[in-house]
This record gives structure tokens, sequence and C-alpha cells, in this order.
């Protein structure tokens, strides 16, 4: 459980100093450390896979915790994968020993949580992957939180749908009669963290927020980008990937930094007693999926990622620190948001783009 100080801002992440690899930077030490062993990863001239792999862990044995006031890291994450209609990456979201491997990976960055793209029980490939990941969670000092998509897939009142996925989350992940790996389940302060990914179905969230409060751990909702009409339903927004005003660029240059900045701006200037989720993103490529539009964020060598990932800095720390900061994302290899076999740097192969077909 993360149970985080009212007062002194969450636990620090941590930082990694090895082989006299540095970031230097006006950067926060932490973050700067997280960033450069990832551009390092990508950048390693012919670097296999399994070096990859390798290199976290070597980069991990030398942490040290970093300055406190950062923010605790989370990375989005899909647990779809060896499900017959998403791209093959080479690996089953139901594996016990690639779930494993996962969270030792994202402990070695600092990550303290996957937070677990989740449809409701109706889709029972990606319901019994978050149970899995859960579990593996528990045992070993990780945690998760789930992303609830808003289901416009199904007939029936959109707002009834949302109640029974929640309760039903609650009831077997969350809740004080869920199943023994609930102690993994994200907290801030004791209340469980429910992230809602809005689909536009006309959702009364007044009412789910009613429901919700009707539980025994009342949880904190926090919903994608600044919706100031549910404000009074939701306890914070978080950001999440996106070009910006001037939207999808053909050449991918427009990154997101006029959105993040409006976000944390507004975030601190309109809603200072809302809780803010500040994101990262290394870039983005939908070619490889099934409902790609053709949308691009160039990663800029790596420069995407680094500036999105410390943006933040000019409106957080010290007396106001930033709770969370979600990498997006660890694994979504379909949309080219994954950072889990490193980021390109133009200096080496890149270790992001799996082996498969589309579905």
């Amino acid at each position: 459980m993360v149970r985080l100080p009212t007062g002194g801002g969450p636990p620090p992440i941590q930082q990694i100093q090895k082989l006299g690899f540095f970031m230097a930077s006006k950067h926060a030490p932490g973050l700067a450390a997280f960033a450069a062993a990832l551009l390092l990863m990508a950048a390693t001239p012919g670097c296999s896979h399994k070096a990859a792999l390798n290199l976290h862990s070597e980069l991990g044995r030398s942490f040290s915790p970093a300055e406190s006031g950062e923010p605790l890291l989370l990375a989005a994450y899909q647990p779809w994968f060896g499900h017959g209609n998403h791209l093959n990456v080479g690996y089953s979201s139901q594996d016990p020993a690639v779930l494993r491997r996962q969270i030792e990976q994202a402990r070695e960055l600092g990550i303290s949580a996957f937070v677990v793209n989740w449809y409701g029980p109706r889709y029972e490939y990606e319901d019994r992957s978050y149970g899995l990941l859960q579990s593996a969670a528990a045992g070993a000092g990780f945690h998760t939180a789930l992303m609830y998509d808003e289901d416009v897939n199904n007939s029936g009142p959109a707002t009834d749908k949302v109640i029974v996925d929640l309760q039903y989350a609650y009831d077997r992940y969350i809740g004080p009669n869920a199943i023994s790996s609930r102690s993994a389940y994200l907290r801030l302060n004791g209340r469980p963290v429910v992230f809602i990914f809005p689909k536009g179905g006309g959702t009364d969230w007044d009412r789910v927020r009613q429901v919700a409060n009707s539980w025994e751990e009342p949880p904190l909702l926090l919903m994608k980008d600044i919706q100031a009409r549910f404000a009074s339903d939701f306890d914070g927004f978080y950001a999440w990937v996106q070009p910006g005003a001037e939207g999808w660029a053909r050449d991918g240059s427009n990154w997101g930094h006029d959105y993040l900045e409006d976000f944390y701006r507004r975030m601190s200037s309109q809603f200072p007693d809302k809780l803010a989720v500040g994101a990262a993103w290394p870039g983005f490529d939908d070619s490889q999926a099934a409902w790609s539009r053709n949308r691009h964020i160039s990663s800029r060598c790596g420069r995407t990622f680094d500036e999105s990932l410390h943006l933040y800095r000019r409106y957080y720390g010290g007396s106001h620190p930033l709770p969370f900061l979600l990498i997006e994302t660890w694994n979504d290899y379909e949309e080219g948001t994954a950072i889990e076999r490193g980021i390109d740097t133009c200096t080496g192969p890149t270790h992001g783009s799996p082996a498969g077909a589309q579905r």
C-alpha cells in the first residue's frame, strides 16, 4: 500500500547512477537518471533486446534515493497481448514469468505502479490479465491501479454499465472483501486511486460518484484531461498523450508541449484543490494499430520523452509537489508509446518495435 503524507509530498522516485553515466542537467537527479537509463538502453550500438534488459539490471544495482518532493512514477500498461485480436509482441500478458520480469524492470527504473487499461469483466482476457498482474505485484512490493475505459461498445444505459463495472472492480480487486492481492492496489493516503478514460458515452458521473462514495473505502476518481463540468464528481485530472491544440502534424512535430503547459498551468491556478497527475511520453505512432488514423508524434531523438518528463517542474515542486507522474506508456506497441524496450535516440537501433503482425 502506498500511503503518502499529507504535508511533505510523496516518497521520492529512485535515481540511477552507474558506470559514470549521468544526465547532468538542471533537472532533478531522479527523473534525469530515469530518462538517462531509457535513452542509454536504446542508444547503445548493437544492443540486442536481451542486452537492453540486462542493462536495466546493471543500472539498478546502484540506485540511491533521490531528493524528496518528486512525483511518484507510474506507467500506463496494456494487458491484452497474447490475445488474438492484438499485435504479437512476443509475450503473453498472462504469463507469470513475463509479469514478474516487467515488474522487476519497472522497479529498477523507479516506477512504483502500473496503471492498467481495463474495460470491465465483459472483456474476460483483459480482466484475467489484470488479476494476474495484481497478484504478481503483491508478491513483489509493487502496485497496480485500474484505468477504466468508459464502455461505449455494448448496448444498454452507459451509467448503469459504468456503475456495474466499477462495483465489480471494487468487490473483486480493491475493497476489504476483495482477493488477497488487494494490498497491491495503489492508494493515496489510504484511498484507492481509480483512473477514468472517458469515451463520450453520456455517463452520469454524478450518479457514479454517489455510488463510489457509498463504498467502505471511497476512491479517488481521476478523469483524463481537465473537464471543468465534471470537477465536482472527480478528485483530480490526469494528462494524456496528445499533440496539443494545433493537432496532429504530418511530420509529428507537434509533440504536446503546449498541451502540457496548459494542463499544469490550469491545474495550478484553477484547480489547486484537485489532484494533478502529470504525464510523459516518448512519441506516438498508431500505424500498427487496427484502428490507425495515421497519427504521429516524433520522438525527436529522445527529446520528446526528456522534455515531457521534466516540464511539470515549471509549476510543481518543493511545498507544492506533483503527487504522480504517469509514463504513457509501458507497453502500448500498437500506438508507438512503449518504453519497455527503450527509446529511440537516433544514435543506435531502437528496441521499441516488436516483431509480429497487425491484428
